[in-house]
């Protein structure tokens, strides 16, 4: 393990493989998870296990952690992706220098059999779901738009606890569907509701897992509140509403 300032950088310890619409760009035993902010990681590719071609771009993007990148577009057996790649030739982090970092949207990204999405696991991070009978009421501007005694609890490292509610235990008839839709690469795609309190309306802040990752079936076709954005009352306690990027 590596640490400068706020990057990490350790080698993982399951097989990668990266491809382009079926064609392998890169196939690894040992990639190197590199955490350019703080919240989660990327992969870098060590140089000998990338089978594309990788052709510079005369791009540049400079990082004050990771140095000066050079771009690439990556060609596979006739196929390319343009500006998916860059190479730290010079980066004052040594394990940069001989290893390639693939644009993980551009690609289709495998850890051992698995598809994975938005950005690697986290080997430091758990997610926990608990059922409970505590008793979870949600308020919007005074007026109550969850009021539930049988919650799941998703725990998650580094994040406040949420609150996944039945959809009967919520005033569906102060939701109405918003056209967000985001992903996790624990839970899978979470689809978004606004609500309207009177003449106000607060967009996205609440959301459902329909189908979520194996690891995380338990919040299936539950309503999530935003802690960050509304008052939560636990067993009758109004809680702090947490600081986080999502506030």
């Amino acid at each position: 393990m590596t640490e400068r300032g706020r990057v990490r950088v350790e080698t993982g310890q399951k097989r990668v493989r990266v491809y382009l619409r079926g064609k392998v760009v890169a196939d690894t035993l040992r990639p190197l998870l590199v955490w350019e902010i703080p919240y989660y990681p990327t992969y870098y590719v060590p140089l000998p296990d990338v089978r594309a071609d990788l052709d510079p771009n005369g791009t540049t993007e400079h990082s004050p952690s990771r140095g000066e990148a050079t771009g690439y577009d990556v060609e596979v057996e006739g196929l390319r992706a343009d500006g998916a790649a860059l190479r730290y030739l010079d980066s004052p982090l040594p394990e940069l220098k001989d290893a390639v970092r693939l644009d993980i949207a551009a690609f289709d990204w495998f850890e051992e059999d698995e598809q994975i999405f938005v950005h690697p696991r986290d080997p430091y991070s758990r997610v926990d779901i608990l059922g409970s009978s505590r008793h979870v009421r949600v308020e919007i501007d005074g007026v109550t738009v969850a009021d539930s005694r049988s919650p799941r609890i998703l725990f998650e490292t580094g994040l406040p606890a949420r609150y996944y509610l039945p959809l009967t235990d919520v005033r569906m008839d102060l939701l109405a569907p918003s056209d967000t839709h985001t992903s996790c690469p624990y839970k899978g795609t979470a689809d978004y509701w606004n609500v309207r309190i009177d003449d106000t309306e607060h967009p996205d802040i609440v959301w459902i897992y329909r189908t979520p990752l194996p690891e995380s079936q338990k919040v299936a076709g539950l309503a999530c509140f935003y802690n960050e954005k509304v008052d939560i009352y636990l067993d009758g306690v109004r809680q702090d509403r947490p600081h986080t990027p999502f506030g």
